[in-house]
């Protein structure tokens, strides 16, 4: 299986009273796939995963296969720091019908980088489905190392990295040791240009969530050998990128995202709490400079 372009780090949308908003769900869903997204990634860290309920997590994951009707690859999060419920979620999204499997590092237990292996051959194996292993030691405070991720990239489940520590240098390292074994996705919105440059093959991306058809456009310029164009669509979205993150994520996109009017309300769940207004603020000055909004 190829993964290669711009894959939408999915929002989950609530309604004004908290619960899942299954109509608008559906929407973002459509609107990315009429706007060159390659793939979408629900209930990952943008889906708010942590705080949804395991119920709420396997609906997201069955409404969004349902709408896509296999017109793009679904890249279903199935993560946990419980090796046992990652395989559970991951047999899940393979029985609902999803392509791949995100499976982020384990989180807080701070595994060894013997366990961090053991952990995802035991995904692997137990669930025969494909993987996407998501690095973001930033949020779990612990880094798949290179060296443990070419020894992963030997399991024939194992075929891509979500790479977000932020370091080039590594994901060079990856490249080194792993060829062709496993392809590689950018983390980061705002390194997507230079990843590429070093062999990355596309993006989970937050950025997306706004500007899908750009995203999707700076991979296929990049791809295609147009280099020119690629750096221009770069230019214009690294602003953006790097805004995203003002009061974390999800929390700015979904601002964002109501800014747009993509979304009715940009409500998150605890511990997260809506952005202020000095964002709000900012977004729109930010907006109205790229224009993007009138």
């Amino acid at each position: 299986m190829k993964f290669e372009g711009s894959y939408v780090a999915l929002i989950t949308p609530f309604t004004a009273t908290g619960e899942l908003d299954e109509d608008k769900l559906r929407e973002l869903v459509n609107w990315h796939i009429e706007n060159g997204t390659a793939g979408i990634v629900p209930c990952g860290t943008t889906g708010e995963a942590p705080t949804l309920t395991f119920a709420e997590h396997e609906k997201v994951i069955k409404i969004v296969v349902e709408e896509v009707k296999g017109r793009i690859q679904v890249i279903a999060g199935a993560g946990s720091n419980n090796t046992n419920r990652a395989v559970e979620l991951t047999k899940y999204a393979k029985e609902l019908g999803a392509d791949a499997a995100l499976s982020t590092c384990p989180y807080y237990n701070k595994p060894s980088q013997r366990g961090l292996y053991e952990h995802y051959k035991k995904i692997a194996e137990d669930s025969k489905f494909p993987i996407m292993l998501y690095n973001v030691p930033g949020r779990t405070g612990t880094n798949i190392e290179a060296e443990t991720i070419a020894r992963l990239a030997e399991i024939p489940e194992i075929v891509a990295v979500k790479e977000a520590t932020g370091s080039l240098e590594q994901m060079i390292k990856i490249q080194d040791l792993c060829g062709d074994k496993i392809e590689i996705l950018s983390g980061e919105d705002h390194l997507i240009l230079p990843m590429l440059s070093i062999g990355a093959k596309g993006v989970v991306s937050v950025i997306a969530n706004i500007m899908p058809q750009e995203m999707s456009d700076l991979i296929s310029s990049f791809l295609n050998r147009k280099y020119e164009k690629a750096f221009e669509l770069h230019k214009n979205l690294y602003d953006l990128s790097r805004n995203m993150f003002i009061e974390g994520n999800p929390v700015t996109v979904k601002t964002a995202m109501k800014i747009l009017g993509k979304l009715s309300n940009d409500d998150v769940r605890l511990p997260l709490v809506n952005s202020g207004q000095k964002t709000h603020d900012k977004l729109v000055r930010l907006f109205k400079e790229k224009g993007i909004l009138v």
